[in-house]
C-alpha cells in the first residue's frame, strides 16, 4: 500500500568507520597473555576504556586473576554469569573505575557502551561479520578508535578471509621501518611483536603462576576449554588456507608500533633467530654417524647425483618466491586492489589471462573445440534482459545477514519441506502408543483407558496418579487381613 517506498541501510556502504585504526600482531598463541598484558600498560592510554575479547567463559576468569596480580584493574562478563552480577561489572567498567571489561562475544552485540577507545581481540574471530560487530562498539559517532587483534599461526586463515569481506588488502610489515602514520590504514598492518618485550612479560607470569595456585588450575582449565573452542570454531575457507600455508613468516617485519623503540639489534636478532628456525641439514637420516664407505651414505650420493637438476630446479623455485615476496610486500595476493590505477593494471590482467589460457590449450590439444565454446557462453547473455540468479552484492549481504546462512527467503524456502513419510510415522506412533504387550496373555492389549487418567496434586505440587489417593494401603489390609492378625497376635 506504500507510494514511492525508499530502503535506508546504515551498514552497506562503509563496513567499517574510517576514524577506526587496525593493527594485527602475528604471535604464538602461548605469547598472548604477555602481548595482552604489554598492550594494556604500555601501548594504551591509562584513561582509556578497552573491551578484551576471548574466546571460552574460562578464558575470561583467568585472565582476570592474571591482570588483577598484575596489578590491572579490570571485570568479566560472560553469558552464564549471574544477571546480578553482571548488571554491577558494567557499572564498574562504564562509571571507570575498571578500565579493562573481559567478554566473550556475548557483548559482541547488545550492551550499550558509548564511550570506548579501544577494542583487542584476544582470540581472532572466526567470521568476518563477528569481526565487524567488535570492533563496531569503538569509533562512534565521530570518535576516533584503535581495535588490536592477537593472530596465531593457526588463525591466519581467518584474518585473509575478514580482508576479502572488506575488500582491503593486506599490508605485511617489510623487514624496513615502515611510517608510523601507515599504522593507521584502511587495511591495517600485520606484523610481529619483538621476543625481547615477549620475554620481559612472559618472565612476570611465571612468577605469578609460580605463587598461585589458583592462576595454574584457572590456566589448565582455560587450556582445556580452548581445545573444545577449537572444535567447534568454523572452518576457514580453502583459498585462505593456501594462502596462509605460503605466507614467509620469516620475511614479515615488526610491527610499525614497535619499530621507534626497537631498531636495528631487534631486526637482527628476529633474522637470526628465523635462520635458526629454517635451518634444515644436507645429511639425511640415512647418513647420520655414517663414514663415507657404508652402503646407505653411497646410496644417498648416487640419488642425489641422479635428481640433481630436480633438486636445483626446486631451491630455485623457492628464491624467486621469496625474492617476490620481499620485492612486493605489503600487498598479499589476498585481495587485488582495485582502488589502484585502473590502466596499467588492466594491461597486467590480460598478460596474465593470456598466459594462463595458453597454458590450459597446451595441456589439451586434442580436444580444442572444447576450450574455444566456454568463452563464447556469456556473450550470449544480453546485458539488457538477463537478469541473474543472484545479486551483485550478494556475498556482501550474506557476511552482514545475522539470521543465519543466506537470506530471509532461503531461511523460509528451506524451512517450506514436503516431508511425506513425516504423516505415516505419525500415524504409526500413534498406533504403537494404542497398544501395550501383556505379559500374562501373550499378545497386544488395548490402552485406550489409560490416557485419560485422573491426576492430583500433593503437598510437594507434583501432579501424580489419582490412584494413589484409592485407599490402595487400607484394601490391601482388607485382602490380606493384616488388622485381624494383629488383633490375635496381642
Amino acid at each position: 500500500g506504500l507510494t514511492e517506498p525508499m530502503l535506508i541501510r546504515l551498514d552497506v556502504e562503509s563496513k567499517l568507520s574510517e576514524q577506526l585504526k587496525l593493527a594485527f600482531f602475528h604471535v604464538r598463541g602461548d605469547d598472548k597473555p604477555a602481548v595482552l598484558l604489554h598492550l594494556l600498560r604500555s601501548v594504551v592510554k591509562p584513561q582509556d576504556q578497552t573491551v578484551v575479547f576471548v574466546a571460552t567463559k574460562h578464558h575470561t576468569e583467568y585472565l582476570k586473576e592474571l591482570l588483577t596480580a598484575q596489578g590491572i584493574r579490570c571485570t568479566h562478563i560472560y553469558s552464564s554469569l549471574d544477571q546480578t552480577a553482571r548488571k554491577i561489572n558494567i557499572a564498574k567498567f562504564s562509571q571507570g573505575k575498571c578500565p579493562v571489561l573481559l567478554v566473550t562475544d556475548v557483548a559482541a552485540r547488545g550492551l550499550d557502551i558509548p564511550m570506548l577507545d579501544n577494542v583487542i581481540n584476544f582470540s581472532f574471530p572466526a567470521k568476518g561479520k563477528l569481526f565487524l560487530h567488535r570492533v563496531g562498539r569503538v569509533a562512534r559517532a565521530g570518535r576516533s578508535g584503535t581495535a588490536y587483534s592477537l593472530v596465531s599461526p593457526d588463525e591466519m586463515p581467518y584474518v585473509f578471509d575478514l580482508h576479502l569481506f572488506l575488500g582491503h588488502p593486506l599490508i605485511l610489515a617489510g623487514a624496513q621501518e615502515m611510517p608510523a602514520g601507515e599504522e593507521g590504514n584502511a587495511g591495517g598492518v600485520l606484523g610481529r611483536v619483538p621476543q625481547s618485550l615477549v620475554d620481559d612479560e612472559e618472565s612476570l607470569l611465571l612468577t605469578d603462576h609460580e605463587g598461585s595456585l589458583e592462576l595454574r588450575s584457572l590456566r589448565r582449565v582455560a587450556d582445556n576449554a580452548h581445545k573444545q573452542y577449537l572444535r567447534s570454531r568454523p572452518g576457514p575457507s580453502p583459498e585462505s588456507i593456501k594462502r596462509a600455508k605460503d605466507l614467509d613468516v620469516s620475511q614479515l617485519g615488526m610491527h610499525p608500533l614497535f619499530s621507534a623503540r626497537f631498531e636495528d639489534t631487534e631486526l637482527e636478532r628476529l633474522k637470526f633467530v628465523d635462520s635458526i628456525k629454517t635451518y634444515k641439514s644436507k645429511a639425511t637420516i640415512f647418513e647420520i654417524n655414517a663414514t663415507s664407505r657404508t652402503p646407505a651414505s653411497t646410496v644417498m650420493r648416487s640419488k642425489r647425483r641422479h635428481d640433481h637438476a630436480l633438486i636445483e630446479k626446486f631451491q630455485r623455485g623457492q628464491q624467486e618466491k621469496r625474492a617476490a615476496a620481499v620485492k612486493g610486500q605489503g600487498l598479499s595476493p589476498a585481495a587485488p586492489g582495485p582502488q589502484d590505477g585502473e590502466g596499467g593494471d588492466e594491461e597486467d590482467l590480460q598478460g596474465v589471462f593470456s598466459n594462463v589460457v595458453s597454458q590450459k590449450r597446451k595441456r589439451g590439444r586434442g580436444g580444442e573445440d572444447g576450450p574455444r565454446k566456454k568463452p563464447q557462453q556469456p556473450a550470449q547473455q544480453d546485458e539488457d534482459f538477463y537478469i541473474p540468479y543472484r545479486p551483485k552484492d550478494f556475498e556482501s549481504e550474506r557476511g552482514l545477514s545475522v539470521g543465519g546462512e543466506g537470506s530471509a527467503f532461503e531461511q523460509q524456502a528451506a524451512g517450506a519441506v514436503l516431508d511425506l513419510m513425516g504423516d505415516e510415522n505419525h500415524n504409526l506412533n500413534k498406533n504403537k502408543q494404542l497398544l501395550k504387550w501383556d505379559r500374562k496373555k501373550k499378545r497386544f492389549v488395548g490402552q485406550t483407558g489409560h490416557e485419560d487418567k485422573k491426576k492430583v496434586r500433593t503437598e510437594s505440587g507434583r501432579y501424580i496418579s489419582s490412584s494413589y489417593k484409592n485407599n490402595l494401603y487400607e484394601k490391601w489390609k482388607q485382602k490380606y487381613k493384616v488388622d485381624e492378625r494383629d488383633d490375635d497376635e496381642e
